[in-house]
């Protein structure tokens, strides 16, 4: 916190300070970003033209929103970034429970510490951190949970029921003068979302039959699935109407746009970074596997097949390649035969419109197949490794896998004249023979489900040949 800042009231009236609400506030740092040509949501990949510039058009025009997409897709990572649109710090009366603004208090507490000697008031400094809270809706949360309830202890310490001191505030009050957002808002039984309703249109609340008018300042974001309408709730028609805009996200438009928020999100440790190099074409399949998910009419894509498939797959696929380099003390880079470790990662992730014992392990291994022979297509001409197929046809027999040696799948690739200068293309920027190798699997599972080959597969390990 900065030095020098006021500590009573009466300092903090000579130095000029003016209160505004938390809607003019964001709204006014939103348009010094937006003046400047600052990023106002760093991280946040692929909405740019979309979902991006609904959400400022809401905060200019000092509306409440509702997200409104399938899980993964960064709904509740949008809302977090909000607080960095509010002002460092902002003064409350010290003790106050809901934030109190020293100009304008609105508890009990805050009236009658600026009643008791306004100008010596005590006054604190909050955060922007400390001006979020966040509350994932369950059909168990109370009105209480959010508003708040009747203190027993304070009523045993000897204030009476009907003193509005005895009142302990919920969630709501106590992120006065912030933003407070609710997760999976149609989870909220109806109740629960009826006694939002003042909160949303006249800003104030009631408490256990207290007239206690508490006209709150904040912003009141959400976010919801569609699947829910029906599944497990819905959002009421009345409260659906105060959000001012709802705005609909979604998945990444493009394999490229999913693998950049991947190479940003996924778990990195520095020992793994130094042994695995993975060249681009794996990490492409990686995207693949997963916008041919969301596609297939085999898996429920109302549900969603969230952006944490790919996140997942990408870590797996390293972590296999950083087991091998362990037990090779060597670098490694993920080959075509790691891929079916990727089921473990995806099986978990997604949802079958037909359940049926062991169905899944077959859809998974169906679309990595389609992913492998789509990012092969692109990636090479139709007749580029005829030469290699020439020596099938002389009788050439190869053997891939996991576990196999490099040593062994170099000797077996400078069999092959001018081959190893067409894997360096494929892996280039990268310059290791482990890549070469992952390239040289590629390449002969790209042929295998072009039908120019035959594949025997027995224990983790495959049998090229004609």
């Amino acid at each position: 916190m900065p030095e020098n800042l006021p500590e009573t009231l009466g300092e903090l009236i000579e130095s000029g300070y003016t209160s505004r609400t938390v809607k003019e506030e964001i709204r006014s740092n939103l348009v010094q970003r937006i003046s400047d040509g600052s990023e106002v949501f760093p991280g946040i990949v692929g909405f740019d033209d979309s979902v991006i510039p609904q959400i400022q058009n809401a905060i200019l025009a000092g509306q409440d929103i509702i997200l409104l997409g399938e899980r993964g897709q960064a709904k509740s990572r949008i809302i977090r970034l909000l607080v960095d649109l509010l002002d460092e710090y902002i003064p409350f009366v010290k003790g106050s429970e809901i934030n109190d603004d020293p100009l304008d208090p609105i508890s009990q507490y805050g009236i009658e510490a600026l009643a008791a000697d306004k100008k010596n008031t005590k006054i604190d400094w909050l955060p922007k951190e400390d001006r979020y809270a966040e509350k994932l809706a369950t059909p168990d949360v109370s009105v209480a949970d959010l508003i708040g309830e009747i203190d027993p202890i304070k009523v045993a310490e000897g204030r009476y029921l009907s003193d509005t001191m005895a009142i302990h505030y919920g969630m709501i009050p106590r992120t006065n003068r912030g933003l407070f957002c609710i997760n999976e808002l149609p989870d909220l039984t109806e109740r629960i979302q009826v006694s939002l309703f003042n909160l949303m249109q006249e800003r104030d609340i009631q408490i256990k039959g207290h007239q206690v008018r508490l006209p709150l300042d904040m912003i009141i974001v959400a976010t919801a699935n569609p699947e829910d309408y029906t599944n497990r709730g819905r959002i009421i028609t009345p409260l659906k109407d105060r959000y001012g805009a709802q705005i609909r996200t979604h998945y990444p438009s493009d394999v490229s746009q999913e693998m950049n928020i991947v190479t940003q999100e996924y778990k990195k440790f520095s020992d793994s970074a130094e042994l695995v190099k993975t060249p681009e074409f794996m990490k492409e399949i990686i995207g693949e596997i997963t916008h041919l998910a969301r596609r297939s009419p085999e898996i429920n894509q109302r549900s969603g097949v969230s952006l944490r498939v790919s996140i997942s797959n990408f870590e797996t696929l390293i972590g296999q390649a950083f087991r091998r380099s362990l037990a090779n003390n060597s670098i490694s880079s993920p080959r075509i035969s790691d891929l079916p470790y990727l089921i473990a990662s995806t099986i978990g992730k997604i949802e079958l419109e037909t359940v049926e014992e062991g169905l899944e392990t077959k859809i998974i291994s169906d679309i990595v197949d389609r992913a492998v022979l789509n990012v092969f297509t692109n990636h090479t001409e139709a007749d580029e490794f005829d030469f290699v197929l020439n020596q099938f046809e002389e009788g050439i027999v190869i053997q891939a896998g996991s576990t196999i040696d490099d040593d062994k799948y170099i000797s077996l690739i400078d069999r092959f004249e001018n081959l190893k200068g067409k894997l360096s293309v494929l892996c280039d920027p990268i310059e290791d023979d482990s890549a070469i190798i992952s390239a040289f699997e590629f390449v002969l599972e790209g042929l295998y489900l072009s039908k120019k080959i035959s594949k025997k597969t027995e224990d983790r390990t495959a049998e090229y040949a004609i």
